[in-house]
């Protein structure tokens, strides 16, 4: 069994925020592979489904952003998983808008969410870096995530759900660099290969 993990803030204030991108993410994979409804557990909201060969359940912590370990941790305990069966999609603000990135363990980069995981269950699991972009100031990141998609922003955040759904079961089968290529060539081909913010890292 897989464990996908998206992460964000709950409620409809925070839906469109850059924060909640993993929270997109598991939406539109539980959409494109048909998952059975969200529904309360392990303090969150979870789908259950199968990607390709895999069972794969979906959590979306809802402990806020800072104690999204609690959730994961007891989704992890519960079905006595280890840190390699757990990918987490979250925002990037070290990658250029429409870029993703898939990594094994490694620094939390500031990134409360992952700060909160790394605490409650061990740092080797796989993160799924989905890049927002930085807006220049290290003063302006507060706000800057937890401020909502812009218009023109809207074209690239919703295929580059659509192409991490796509490509799921790459990574629900652990071919971690096979995942990262199908995704960047969905989004050169939809034409968002050079999406980028100022102050934005690759």
């Amino acid at each position: 069994m897989r464990l996908f993990v998206g992460l964000g803030n709950p409620g409809a204030k925070y839906a469109a925020n850059r924060h909640n991108i993993g929270f997109m993410a598991l939406d539109e994979i539980a959409r494109r592979h048909r998952f059975a409804p969200w529904r309360a557990r392990f303090q969150g909201q979870v789908g259950e489904g199968v990607i390709g060969e895999e069972r794969v359940m979906l959590l979306k912590p809802q402990t806020f952003m800072n104690e999204s370990g609690q959730s994961v941790g007891e989704a992890m305990r519960f079905f006595k998983l280890g840190l390699r069966d757990i990918s987490v999609f979250h925002d990037e603000l070290d990658l250029a808008p429409a870029k993703m990135r898939v990594k094994v363990g490694g620094g939390n980069a500031g990134h409360n969410g992952l700060r909160s995981i790394t605490a409650h269950c061990g740092n080797d699991y796989r993160r799924v870096r989905l890049g927002i972009g930085h807006p220049g100031d290290k003063a302006l990141v507060y706000p800057y995530v937890l401020g909502d998609f812009a218009k023109a922003e809207r074209p690239w955040v919703e295929d580059l759900c659509v192409a991490c759904a796509d490509a799921a079961a790459l990574l629900a089968s652990g071919e971690d660099a096979s995942f990262q290529n199908k995704v960047h060539l969905f989004m050169e081909a939809h034409g968002h290969g050079a999406v980028r913010l100022p102050g934005a890292r690759d």
